[in-house]
């Protein structure tokens, strides 16, 4: 029978899978634009300029997230209840305190950034505070901090910046072909490789897109089962989500590339297609698991 143990090692395992796809996935695609442009150095460049943009995210990504969400720090004078619950539950996670900030904004919402546990923040949203009973905002803060301990943060920063590179090259590939009006050697497979690269810089993208958004919504599945375990009451969550899926209220300070560092998608939209391309699963699913529906 399936429970929230099960799950996690599920997710775990298809996470592990899914970043090694991408990066194979990258390494493979670097290799057909060099082929194609008969230029053996594209491959290498490609490698490296991935390294050089993860470790810049690396050391910057809580400060760019909290800047674009307009996250402000708050003292536990000044939210002593909101420090008490993190507190407690970071003591039981076995987790330093994180640096707690508070985004004024009606929509029930949070997230936690930071490239370890050391310099981890988890930000809530007011309207977090004022709509979520005790047990509801508990199991929301258990999440964002199964996240900082799995390092789920780590892990999204890179494969954002992987899928970036990737559209980095599809866009290189194609304006080159288009200055040199599509003539290249045709020798030694030249030609077949001009096509196959062609069509993989149209498709790259959307496919890079889609493994991101995947281990996205694993790293989703894994945070409510560890959260749920972590307070000993999936209910509470399972509670909090419910709400958040009934919630329509616009997050001001939401972007499209940090909508995956929070609990919910911060975009209400909707749509069979748009779907495809959410960041994190269905509020549905993720109820249903936690109460052992599925």
């Amino acid at each position: 029978m399936a429970n929230l143990y099960t799950h996690q090692g599920e997710n775990v395992r298809k996470t592990i899978f899914l970043m090694g796809g991408f990066l194979v996935f990258l390494i493979g695609l670097g290799w057909v634009f060099a082929q194609a442009l008969q230029s053996p150095g594209i491959l290498y460049f490609a490698v490296m300029l991935a390294v050089v943009m993860n470790l810049i995210s690396y050391w910057k990504s809580d400060a760019i997230a909290l800047a674009l969400s307009r996250a402000k720090p708050v003292t536990r004078e000044e939210q002593t209840e909101l420090y008490r619950i993190v507190e407690n539950l970071s003591i039981t996670a076995g987790l330093p305190l994180p640096r707690i900030y508070l985004i004024e904004a009606y929509q029930i919402n949070a997230f936690a950034s930071g490239r370890d546990a050391k310099h981890a923040t988890v930000a809530v949203t007011t309207g977090a505070l004022a709509r979520l009973s005790k047990t509801e905002l508990e199991g929301v803060l258990a999440h964002e901090l199964s996240h900082i301990g799995n390092r789920d943060i780590l892990i999204s920063t890179v494969v954002v910046v992987l899928g970036g590179i990737i559209a980095l090259m599809s866009d290189f590939f194609l304006r080159s072909l288009w200055f040199s009006g599509g003539r290249r050697d045709n020798r030694n497979g030249g030609g077949i490789f001009l096509i196959i690269g062609l069509v993989a810089a149209l498709i790259a993208p959307i496919a890079a897109t889609l493994i991101r958004l995947a281990i996205s919504r694993e790293r989703e599945f894994l945070a409510d089962a560890s959260g749920a375990m972590l307070t000993r009451y999936p209910e509470g969550l399972a509670s909090a989500l419910e709400k958040i899926g009934a919630d329509s209220s616009a997050l001001p300070g939401a972007k499209s590339g940090t909508a995956h560092l929070y609990i919910s998608n911060p975009f209400k939209s909707g749509g069979t297609f748009l779907k495809l391309f959410q960041t994190h699963p269905p509020i549905e699913e993720r109820v249903q698991r936690l109460r052992g529906e599925v």
